[in-house]
């Protein structure tokens, strides 16, 4: 049986996140998309990990992906991926400053585990635009994201930004 990790913040998850997940799925008889609950280099996330961790859950579920499980994780994705079996780390890659970064990340990941393949998906065009970040930002001025993250999301990104803006 074929194992990978899909990691991320997913704060939140997007329709392009979910494009990378079906798709890897596909490929791997079991696909494990590794929240980070540590992450060193972003701001604190908006959702707690529960939320993000639900908000995958309901999505896969949706999209009928039997083969998705969403985990946690605070250490090495490299550690994370032997932990859980994988052989493979998979990422999508949207612009050539993604592949700047993760060719970085590929290279330090392959010298603590030569033996986990960085696996990369090319966002489809659809998608190739869309950032949990600019999804926060649009939501943020009541901009329309129903096409850009599943419905769950989008209420809580409401709720969420809504209530930040009233207590400021």
């Amino acid at each position: 049986m074929t194992t990978a990790v899909c990691p991320g913040s997913y704060d939140p998850i997007t329709y392009g996140h979910l494009d990378v997940i079906r798709r890897a799925a596909a490929i791997y008889d079991e696909l494990i998309v590794a929240v980070v609950n540590a992450s060193v280099r972003k701001t604190k996330p908006l959702f707690d990990i529960d939320e993000r961790l639900r908000f995958i859950e309901e999505a896969v579920e949706a999209e009928g992906l039997h083969n998705v499980r969403a985990e946690p994780f605070d250490v090495l994705i490299v550690e994370f991926a032997r932990e859980k079996g994988a052989t493979a780390i998979i990422k999508g890659l949207r612009a050539i400053s993604d592949f700047e970064y993760e060719l970085e990340m590929a290279s330090l990941n392959r010298l603590q585990a030569p033996d986990v393949e960085s696996v990369y998906l090319m966002a489809s065009p659809e998608y190739s635009f869309l950032r949990s970040s600019g999804v926060k930002d649009l939501a943020t001025f009541g901009g329309d994201i129903s096409k850009l993250v599943p419905p769950q999301v989008a209420l809580r990104l409401q709720e969420e930004l809504t209530r930040q803006r009233t207590t400021r």
